[in-house]
């Protein structure tokens, strides 16, 4: 029998190894399985990601060349701008916490471009926005230009170019940021693009058009769809009983749409890029530029379903629009490679926004310190002289000048701003909070995004907004980055200002923006005027401007819009 030294050594490295497992199994119980998906390593789904955030210390590299090259997405073949010759792009992966550089080539022809990453907020890099003639001059044909952002959220968005119309040409993809989620799944189907797709240049399109939006001829799943016999479905296959993450994005020029895969219920787990309590739905209203995590039991009976994206006849003109199909097909089918025979959800007809019966995982209440506040009112009226329609928001057209931009004009300490760039100046500090009321005086629905912060969506509506906006002060109210706003009706928004820099906010209809339906909020100027550098102002930046100058010298671009 050991001896009381040799019994106390015993016991005391008993109790080490239990100490030791112990703390193995918290920490395995953190990471991100199947049956956690809450967890991420020392961080989980209840971390405020605003203000922490993973140094993972990963930096992830792309490289996305833009060029004109013609494709035949649904079978019907087009001139197109695309990345890397695919429509959507190559898709941007990384992990909640890496830094993610992405090399831009430009190879179109008498084109600028810019990418915008959309939904990212990119705190204190305002010059990494992508917007030309807010944040940055546009890359000239044969240029390059690496963005760099830290991947502070998580959740699934996407990028497109903001060059005028170049993103409803084909200029796009996602961006999916791996990080925790309000539910548990077996397997990520990884991103879903749907939207509309016309068989004419976008350009072609907003020139010859005087009134709404032109009906486009067909829509995309993924890339892809049938057309008069031609073109193939997008497809993906699964097995019964395991769960499986779809990650959905509107990414069309106006098609607002609703989501469904016949007889299978989603749990809806995120909106945008913000992750929210759990809810049930049969099909879901997506928005243009709006993204759904949602999550799908495999529990029906082995077959083929069709996945259905469907335009809204109510606001959204499209020739196919109960023909926008994919195909979920599970495993052990009779028969894996025939058409579904499934029908659709009963639906109603209209373009709704599940944002006000959202509850965000996080809670982040509405601040009570208003420094800036206002009504924002959007209009329309005829160009002079023109047959075109402009949009108007906060009275005034909006017109970009791509060869100078907001954020080189704060650079320069130079604050008088043309009152075509529709600029409202936000002042305060980071403890400070913006509201404005957003009111539409026409029967036309708008999916409104802002760059550079989430909304907190205090109140939505039909008519004029008569509340008082200090009853919402404290409360955890739905955030996203692109609300509807409704058709003779009102959103009231309040976000924190806390990014320096000049952030648009528009309606991401395409036609809509480039007819002026924008104004940029140029928030805490005092701030960075002449310190650009705190927003990611470099040598590399200015010399975009200088290459711009060079090339407009020799070439005649014509800008017959507002230039985003």
């Amino acid at each position: 029998m050991p001896g009381p030294v040799m019994l106390g050594r015993f016991f005391s490295a008993m109790i080490l190894l239990s100490s030791t497992l112990a703390i193995a199994e918290v920490r395995a119980a953190c990471n991100n399985t199947a049956t956690a998906r809450s967890c991420w390593g020392d961080y989980d789904i209840s971390t405020d990601y605003y203000t922490d955030v993973p140094d993972t210390g990963v930096t992830r590299t792309y490289y996305l060349s833009l060029n004109n090259v013609t494709l035949a997405p649904d079978g019907y073949s087009r001139y197109v701008m695309a990345f890397n010759d695919t429509i959507p792009g190559p898709t941007i992966t990384a992990d909640w916490g890496d830094t993610v550089e992405v090399i831009v080539t430009n190879n179109l022809a008498n084109n600028g471009t810019a990418l915008h990453f959309h939904g990212l907020r990119q705190n204190y890099t305002n010059a990494q926005d992508g917007v030309p003639g807010v944040t940055q001059c546009p890359l000239v044909p044969g240029a390059s230009y690496k963005y760099t952002w830290r991947a502070t959220q998580y959740g699934t968005t996407w990028y497109h170019s903001h060059f005028s119309l170049q993103f409803g040409n084909g200029a796009y993809g996602a961006i999916v940021i791996n990080g925790p989620t309000t539910a548990n799944y077996d397997y990520d189907l990884g991103p879903i693009t749907i939207g509309d797709w016309a068989h004419e240049d976008a350009f072609y399109l907003f020139s010859v058009n005087t009134g709404a939006p032109p009906a486009a001829e067909n829509g995309l799943i993924n890339g892809t769809n049938k057309y008069d016999g031609s073109g193939s479905y997008f497809s993906t296959t699964v097995e019964s009983g395991y769960r499986y993450k779809l990650r959905i994005i509107n990414s069309g020029v106006y098609a607002h749409m609703k989501f469904m895969i016949d007889d299978h219920t989603m749990e809806v787990v995120a909106a945008d890029l913000v992750p929210i309590e759990p809810y049930n739905a049969s099909y879901i209203d997506i928005g243009l530029g709006q993204r759904y995590d949602v999550i799908i039991t495999m529990n029906q009976t082995a077959d083929n379903y069709w996945i259905r994206a469907i335009p809204q006849v109510t606001c959204t003109n499209n020739a196919n629009y109960a023909y926008i199909l994919g195909i979920l097909r599970y495993s052990s089918a009779s028969n894996t490679s025939a058409d579904p025979t499934s029908s659709g959800y009963t639906y109603t007809d209209a373009c709704d926004d599940e944002t006000m019966s959202l509850t965000p995982y996080l809670s982040k209440v509405v601040g009570s310190t208003s420094t800036a506040s206002g009504t924002l009112p959007v209009a329309f009226s005829p160009a002079s002289g023109s047959t075109a329609q402009h949009w108007k928001m906060n009275g005034t057209n909006m017109i970009a000048d791509w060869a100078d931009p907001s954020l080189l004009m704060i650079e320069e300490k130079n604050s008088s701003y043309p009152s075509s760039y529709n600029v409202v100046s936000i002042n305060g500090t980071a403890d400070d909070w913006a509201y404005f009321v957003i009111e539409a005086s026409n029967a036309v629905d708008h999916p409104m995004h802002i760059h550079g912060h989430d909304f907190w969506v205090l109140a939505r509506g039909t008519g004029t907004f008569s509340g008082s906006l200090s009853t919402y002060a404290g409360t955890n109210t739905p955030r996203r980055d692109v609300v509807m706003l409704p058709a003779s009706g009102y959103l009231v928004v309040a976000f924190p200002i806390d990014n320096p820099g000049a952030w648009l906010i528009h309606c991401h209809i395409a036609f809509h923006v480039s007819e002026g339906l924008s104004l940029q909020f140029v928030e805490r100027y005092d701030d960075i005027a002449g310190n650009t550098a705190a927003v990611g102002v470099d040598s590399t930046w200015n010399s975009t401007c200088t290459a711009w100058d060079s090339y407009i010298s020799s070439t005649t671009i014509d800008q017959d819009d507002s230039g985003i």
